[in-house]
Parts: structure tokens; C-alpha cells; sequence
């Protein structure tokens, strides 16, 4: 079996911001025994980010962290009616929740199911109160996926990854390709709450 990245795993600083096109690894599992959650490799094999859900059978609640174990995002499960959706929000959510601090993103699957695909409606910038939306569009058939902005520009794509010699290294590998200038965290931010949504992790 082909290893998920084939170099050491080193801690390094993560930047916020792509200055160009960058390739990583995620894959859909814990470091942590008996958890749940991702872990994510940059193109040297270092850790970027991780996800450790420790409390399995409750997953209300979930933190997107660096490498050093600090919080980036604290993903929350909402239900408004019948719909079900994930809130982003930067950094720990304080433990009332009383402060009426707003999300930063919101992630919502929609009911408008595309031919071979599926899409997923992404609210931003609603921390700031300027509003404006993404979109992820989800491949069946391949179980790619890609994040596009506003425009109708793709900024992020995920996909299968593949051995040096071509061969899938299973569901729970995948690639992340993250195009310039873009926001990292708040594209793994994304990607865990679609990922929750369909609960891989």
C-alpha cells in the first residue's frame, strides 16, 4: 500500500495566503487514536492542518487547527426548519455563546441536485457583515469537488490522489490544489464543513 505522503512529518509556519498555485494532501482520518477528523500535508509532507474530533458521537462542534494545535475555525452545527448547515467561525467560539459573535462562513447544501453532482451553497464575509457567496460543486462519479468564487472563478479543487505510478491511494487521500492569492485557512475551513456535511470526517 502506497504511503498517504511519502516524507517526514515536520511542524512548519503556515501562511495565510497563497502567493502561488500550491498543491496538498488531506487525508480523511485523525492523528489521534480512536478519533476522527483530517490531516493536512503540504507538498514537503509537513503538517498544515488537522482536524481531531474526539467526541465522535457528538459532532456539533468542530475545530479546524494549525499545525501547532491552535484554533483557526470552530465549525457549528445549525438547523433552521429542515435545513441543516455548518457555521465557520474564526478562532474558539466563547464557551456561552452568548456574545452574539457572527460566522464568518455558513455551508448549506442545496436541493438542487445537478446532473452527476451535487452543489453546496457557501455564505461569506458575514462576520464583516458584507456578504458574498461561493459555491462547491461536488462530482459523483469521481468524488471530486471544486470551490468557486463569486465569478464563477474555480479557486480550490479536490480530488483522488494518485500514486507516483498512477495508482488511487484510496477515498480517504485526496489532493487539494488551492490557486494564488487565496485565503488557506478559510479554504480548509470550507472543505471541513463540506466534509462534515457528508460525514467523512
Amino acid at each position: 500500500m502506497g504511503k498517504v505522503h511519502p516524507q517526514a512529518l515536520n511542524s512548519y509556519t503556515t501562511c495565510n495566503f497563497t502567493c502561488k498555485q500550491e498543491t496538498f494532501t488531506l487525508w480523511m482520518k485523525s492523528l489521534v487514536l480512536n478519533g476522527k477528523g483530517c490531516t493536512v500535508f503540504d507538498s514537503n509532507g509537513q503538517i498544515a492542518y488537522r482536524v481531531d474530533n474526539y467526541n465522535c458521537k457528538h459532532r456539533d462542534e468542530v475545530h479546524l487547527m494549525d499545525q501547532n494545535g491552535d484554533i483557526l475555525f470552530t465549525m457549528l452545527k445549525k438547523q433552521y426548519k429542515l435545513s441543516r448547515f455548518w457555521e465557520g467561525y474564526r478562532f474558539p467560539v466563547p464557551a456561552t455563546r452568548n456574545d452574539h459573535k457572527r460566522p464568518c462562513f455558513r455551508v448549506s447544501k442545496t436541493y438542487k441536485i445537478s446532473r452527476g453532482g451535487s452543489t453546496y451553497e457557501v455564505e461569506l464575509g458575514l462576520d464583516k457583515n458584507q456578504p458574498y457567496t461561493h459555491k462547491i460543486e461536488r462530482n459523483t462519479f469521481n468524488s471530486a469537488c471544486k470551490i468557486s468564487n463569486e465569478l464563477g472563478v474555480v479557486v480550490a479543487e479536490l480530488r483522488r490522489k494518485k500514486s507516483p505510478c498512477g495508482v488511487d491511494l484510496g477515498d480517504d487521500v485526496l489532493t487539494m490544489v488551492v490557486e494564488p492569492n487565496i485565503d488557506l485557512s478559510l479554504i480548509m475551513g470550507l472543505v471541513v464543513a463540506y466534509n462534515l456535511i457528508n460525514c467523512k470526517i
